[in-house]
Formats: structure tokens, sequence, C-alpha cells
């Protein structure tokens, strides 16, 4: 027990500093950096690996850091809407790939089904937001945002996240069982 417990904490250690550090590297070209969503990656990757309570820290915690060491992003909304985003991400990913079949098409569902969720939080956190400054958070500022600016970044996540996941269940190195 104790031992899952030191192994899962690594893993969600790797992930909060892959969150810290994945987008410096696409980020050198800002267009594709913000498109691919790289901080997604490594929380969908804590949950599926750890559960949905090492996810959910990781979701949480990665923007906030992130924001408060770097400025990226922006505290306010941003940060504070992609901590509610990703911690749905973290929590989401952790509970239904627990809960399914360890079969790809169940894996596949997963992770559809938490980025969705995950996009309607950002965007229900983001028009609670814009309300709360007297501004305004259009259904097309909505939609752009969650899903038509971020097209690389959904393919990327639905291509590399379930490759990841496989390679891992492989080796047998799941923690999240």
């Amino acid at each position: 027990m104790r031992r899952n417990t030191t192994l899962k904490l690594t893993y969600a250690a790797t992930c909060f500093a892959l969150a810290m550090v994945l987008p410096f590297l696409v980020g050198q070209i800002p267009q594709i950096g913000q498109m691919l969503s790289p901080m997604h990656i490594p929380v969908f990757l804590c949950g599926f690996l750890c559960g949905w309570q090492w996810g959910l820290a990781v979701g949480l915690l990665a923007p906030l850091v992130r924001s408060l060491l770097f400025g990226m992003p922006a505290f306010y909304p941003n940060a504070v809407s992609m901590m509610l985003e990703l911690a749905t991400y973290g929590v989401l990913s952790g509970l239904l790939y627990r809960m399914l079949p360890k079969k790809p098409a169940f894996l596949y569902a997963t992770l559809l089904v938490s980025m969705l969720a995950g996009r309607i939080v950002w965007g229900i956190a983001r028009y609670i937001l814009a309300g709360l400054q007297g501004s305004a958070f259009p259904w097309q500022a909505f939609v752009a945002g969650a899903f038509t600016n971020a097209i690389p970044g959904i393919i990327l996540h639905i291509i590399l996240i379930p490759l990841i996941v496989f390679a891992m269940q492989r080796a047998n190195l799941v923690l999240n069982e």
C-alpha cells in the first residue's frame, strides 16, 4: 500500500513537472502553443495513471502555480477557469478509467467525455467570471475557445494520450486499477 502511494506521488509529481515545462517547449510559437493545450496532457495522464484524486490535485495546482511563477496563463480569468477545466479532466479521466473496462474503446470514450466536460466547465467558469467583471462571454467565444481554436490540441490529445496509456498498461505501470 505504501509503495503504491509513493509511486502515485512520483507519477503525479512527474505530471505536474510536465505541466510546468511543456508550455515552454511549444510556447516558442505562440499561435501553435496555445492551440496544442500542452498543460492538458499531463493532467489527463495523471488521472488515467494515478486516479481521480491525483488528477484533481495536478489539475487544480498546475495552472495556479504556473501563473504565479511564470505569469502564464494570466491569473484572472485564464488560470482560474483553467484550474476548474483541468481539475475536471483529472477527476473524470481517473474515475471513468477506473470504472470502465480497460479496453481501447472505453479509454477513448473516457478521454472524449472528460474533454467535453472539462471544456463545458471552462465555458461556464469563463461566463461567470466575465459576468463578475461586468463583461460578456458570448457563445461564439465559447465555441472558438473550447473547440474551433483547439482542434490541433484535441487531435494531439486523442492520438497521444491513449498511446501513452496503452504503453503504460502493457508495461503494467498504471496504478489506477
